[in-house]
């Protein structure tokens, strides 16, 4: 097995989500009642991704293993039901992971990374994009992948390199139940660190901070902005 387990103990890691998620529901302003709400709620669940996975799980998800009743559990089980093609470093498309940083600077390397990435596809540096701080704490026994030389495979800045070891190694890791997640150096922020929790039930005590804007305008370098009046 890569790396070594190790206890964490860490509280306030950071997490950054499009701030669009935390906006009103998109059926509200259609209803003029709970009554009316409760059945375009239901119309929506036909198609919506994260309800449909809640409702039925993943490939490798048991919709057993979400969590309900405590604060902010929708962007714990959206976390794992939401899914990108191809997956990301400790996650396919069949399950997905909460990635958190220690501190919000890595978090904004991360995020600045992949979304240029995105940009650069489409030959256009122009985006304004709004993140919002997700805190969380975690207790517990984590894999930790950053005292090993040479790096492992699964760190490996390339994406087609990296995230197939990455993601086999968090599967193994699944199937063996013995610790909560992956505790890894930051790939995109040096001296950062990062963790990858692989169940939805170690992500505790979530709650929202402040927010950050990213601004590209011609060029790859975007402007960091924190806490803006106004969302994009």
């Amino acid at each position: 097995m890569i790396g070594i387990e190790v206890p964490v103990r860490q509280n306030d890691t950071v997490r950054l989500i499009s701030s669009g998620r935390l906006r009103e529901q998109s059926l509200g302003p259609l209803a003029d009642s709970e009554e009316e709400f409760a059945k375009l709620a239901s119309l929506e669940s036909v198609t919506h991704g994260r309800l449909q996975a809640v409702a039925t799980g993943l490939d490798d998800l048991d919709p057993r293993e979400l969590v309900f009743g405590v604060p902010n559990y929708t962007f714990i089980n959206a976390a794992f039901c939401y899914t990108r093609p191809g997956g990301n470093r400790f996650n396919d498309e069949g399950r997905g992971a909460w990635y958190a940083a220690f501190h919000v600077d890595t978090s904004l390397e991360e995020v600045t990374y992949h979304l240029t990435r995105a940009l650069e596809e489409t030959g256009l540096f122009e985006n304004t994009t709004d993140y919002a701080e997700l805190f969380a704490d975690f207790i517990g026994p984590f894999q930790d992948v950053g005292a090993i030389t040479p790096p492992p495979s699964c760190l490996d800045g390339d994406t087609d390199k990296g995230y197939p070891a990455g993601q086999k190694l968090a599967k193994d890791l699944i199937a063996k139940k013995e610790v909560s997640g992956i505790v890894y150096p930051s790939v995109r922020h040096v001296g950062g660190t990062c963790l990858a929790a692989l169940y939805p039930a170690v992500v505790q005590n979530v709650r929202q901070g402040g927010l950050w804007r990213l601004e590209w305008s011609g060029r790859p370098e975007p402007t960091v902005t924190q806490n803006p009046t106004t969302f994009s």
